[in-house]
């Protein structure tokens, strides 16, 4: 089915469709395109930093992962290095966030210890945007998969709300690889959740905790999976009232924010899980954040469906498609 492949062109597509609706209100959406669903992908098809950053974490595993089994000693200087480029770039002029901005010119000088350079008080959905390459890279361990998807967010959004749902968001794209039917995905999600609420992953963080104002390791990891357990609970009102025409956000919120940006992203995906194309629309004609939302959407549409899940016209003029398709077939 070629799950990675379809993730990573989902998360491009909906990127890409989402970047022009992004900061309109549902009222100017209606003025421009009256019927949702038919929602169009612009001719030229280009991403925002969400794509462009998904690529450096996509660089950064497979930079890491030619010197060995993923740990926190291969993978922090990688990603550094792909962050720092990003910031470089030229074509880093697609509305970034100011966190990732005002991180990655810490991360540029390099004395800088990168817990120095985190944002912590930040849970912007920058977090987990750009993670999902830890769901689809084969053969990593769950502490792998947990440990790498919190570091990857923690160089730039240090609060340990955008640690956590970092985590779940690759968990997610992981499971539905494994074929998971997405009806079990809340209960899954939630019940991980709780097993994990209080643990601590130090030898991934190191002592990021002691940036905060928590007494604790404990008590700040803590924070951050109660958060995502009560947005799991947002999840959960939202698909017992299923309004597939109403805004996605009005209940599991706009996305800004990491937990928000998961759970309205899962939801889009929830309410057409057969149906990759409107799921990745409905949740770019929202009134959030939403190229992010339609990112993710796109992620989880892809990993459950696989490449053959997007209209081959739309796949063709998808910027960075080349480089897609190679991490794609790389994890496939």
């Amino acid at each position: 089915m070629k799950r990675a492949t379809g993730a990573l062109l989902g998360l491009a597509l909906g990127d890409a469709l989402g970047a022009p609706t992004e900061f309109q209100s549902m009222e100017n959406l209606a003025r421009s395109w009256p019927d949702w669903r038919q929602l169009p992908l612009r001719q030229e098809a280009l991403v925002t930093d969400d794509t462009q950053m998904t690529l450096s974490v996509a660089r950064a595993l497979r930079t890491a992962l030619a010197e060995g089994p993923l740990t926190a000693e291969r993978f922090t200087e990688p990603l550094r290095t792909e962050y720092v480029e990003w910031w470089r770039s030229p074509q880093n002029n697609r509305a970034p966030g100011f966190t990732c901005l005002s991180a990655c010119q810490e991360l540029s000088h390099r004395g800088v210890r990168w817990q120095e350079a985190s944002r912590i008080g930040s849970k912007g959905c920058g977090a987990n945007m750009r993670v999902a390459p830890l769901g689809l890279v084969r053969g990593l361990t769950m502490d792998q998969l947990a440990g790498g998807s919190q570091l990857q967010a923690a160089l730039t959004h240090g609060h340990p709300t955008g640690l956590a749902a970092s985590e779940l968001t690759a968990l997610t794209v992981w499971l539905l690889t494994q074929d998971t039917a997405p009806a079990q995905l809340p209960a899954l999600l939630r019940a991980y959740a709780a097993a994990n609420r209080t643990k601590y992953r130090e030898d991934w963080l190191g002592d990021l905790w002691t940036q905060s104002h928590r007494h604790s390791a404990e008590s700040f990891i803590t924070e951050g999976w109660d958060q995502c357990l009560a947005v799991l609970d947002r999840l959960d009102q939202a698909l017992a009232a299923a309004d597939r025409d109403a805004d996605p956000c009005l209940i599991t919120g706009e996305g800004w924010i990491a937990e928000e940006a998961f759970a309205s992203a899962l939801l889009c995906f929830l309410l057409f899980p057969d149906d990759p194309v409107t799921a990745i629309r409905r949740a770019a004609y929202s009134s959030g954040d939403s190229d992010s939302l339609a990112c993710l959407a796109g992620a989880f549409a892809g990993a459950h469906q696989g490449a053959h899940a997007w209209p081959a016209d739309w796949v063709e003029r998808i910027e960075h498609r080349d480089e897609l398709l190679e991490f794609g077939a790389l994890w496939d």
